[in-house]
């Protein structure tokens, strides 16, 4: 079975209405491919999480395509096609390149080990970036056909520490009305397995466990007992922005007063980009540390999952310039302001933190005034935002 998904990177927070429109044309392309299972994302997506309002928007998405377009009665409704034969004898056979490339590594699970398909995306990513930034792959409403105004839409406001108390009370509830003993056997069984799977069935122990109220990371705390916690190899790439902005005036710009900077303090300006709390989105944070390497920073990137505190010790500890806070899970009011105290209790207020990502137009005020120097939505453009921090490493240099 397949099951596909609309678009996260192709929504914009300009403009956003125009996401209705994107969404149902690739809910489309995913239904004429015989998807038996679609998630289609919600027009705000690129802004806050999604409200009732623009959720129903997305469901009633699909229930048009299913229900008053008649695509799902026919069994192939582009037999025929020369240009979808075309596209996909094209797809097919570039995919079997990448399919022979695993394959010499030993299968899909050597090549995760090797960071392989990851640098892959975040090469299509970057470059796909960098033709929008340079305004030759046309995204209507960023860089062509911009408002000159933006009218605020409603979004759903989200108090993460409101949302954690309530997660740890459901918890300790569950805890303490269920039978202790038979959970600590049963996630003692799932240990078993992983040590000897001649024992039995993991799945089998899973479920048995969760059935008997074992919480998620539970269960996953009795596998990590044996085999460890999979850390995924942070690789960042050079080359790939820069190859397709080269003649932009902001990149060369960017890349002038970068060159002026290092000259003047002795190193490269650096920047550290972190990715806090349960927000595993990182293809944002990858391009922004490729576009800022080519531009000439020396970049560091932290792993997904990280606590305040763990952030603030790498930044400290890589002796960064500025720590650039990448948020898409609406985290951003409770993360970003621990930090900044994590930084000050290790005696580095000077260290700049700026905040990106997704992130309302409304909570701008509320991040400047707990001590965030930037901020760069959907949008911003690379170099821009590059030129932007270089100059305010100068104020803060001129002040000091």
């Amino acid at each position: 079975r397949t099951h596909c998904q609309t678009s996260g990177w192709s929504l914009t927070e300009q403009d956003p209405f125009n996401n209705v429109g994107r969404t149902c044309v690739e809910a489309m392309g995913a239904v004429l491919g015989h998807t038996q299972s679609l998630h289609t994302n919600a027009l705000d997506e690129a802004i806050a999480l999604p409200t009732d309002f623009s959720a129903r928007i997305a469901r009633n998405t699909q229930i048009y395509i299913q229900e008053e377009t008649y695509v799902t009665k026919q069994v192939d409704p582009w037999g025929g096609s020369y240009y979808v034969e075309a596209l996909t004898n094209e797809i097919a056979h570039r995919a079997w390149e990448h399919i022979q490339e695993i394959e010499k590594l030993g299968g899909m699970a050597k090549a995760i080990e090797t960071g392989l398909p990851k640098l892959k995306i975040e090469e299509a990513a970057a470059r796909t970036q960098a033709h929008i930034d340079s305004g030759s792959q046309t995204i209507v409403g960023i860089n062509k056909y911009r408002l000159d105004h933006e009218d605020p839409i409603d979004i759903l406001e989200v108090d993460n520490t409101e949302v954690r108390k309530e997660q740890v009370a459901r918890l300790e509830d569950l805890r303490a009305n269920r039978d202790e003993a038979a959970v600590k056997a049963a996630l003692a069984e799932i240990t078993e397995v992983v040590k000897d799977p001649s024992k039995g069935n993991l799945l089998d122990k899973a479920v048995k466990a969760a059935s008997l109220r074992a919480s998620l990371g539970e269960i996953s705390d009795a596998c990590e007992a044996v085999v460890g916690r999979y850390k995924a190899v942070i690789k960042t790439i050079s080359g790939v922005y820069s190859n397709e902005e080269k003649g932009d005036p902001e990149f060369e710009e960017a890349r002038r007063m970068v060159a002026d900077f290092a000259k003047r303090e002795g190193r490269q300006p650096r920047i550290m980009i972190a990715k806090m709390g349960q927000d595993g989105h990182d293809r944002g944070a990858k391009v922004v540390a490729t576009g800022y390497a080519d531009c000439g920073f020396d970049v560091d990137m932290g792993p997904l999952f990280q606590t305040p505190a763990e952030a603030a010790r790498q930044a400290v500890e890589n002796d960064v310039h500025i720590l650039g806070c990448s948020s898409l899970a609406a985290g951003h009011k409770t993360l970003i302001p621990q930090v900044i105290e994590e930084l000050k209790k290790l005696g580095r207020p000077d260290i700049l933190v700026t905040a990106g990502g997704v992130i309302p137009a409304q909570d701008y005020d509320f991040l400047y005034k707990a001590g965030v120097c930037a901020i760069f939505g959907p949008g911003t453009r690379i170099p821009r935002s590059a030129i932007e921090m270089i100059r305010i490493l100068n104020e803060e240099r001129a002040q000091a």
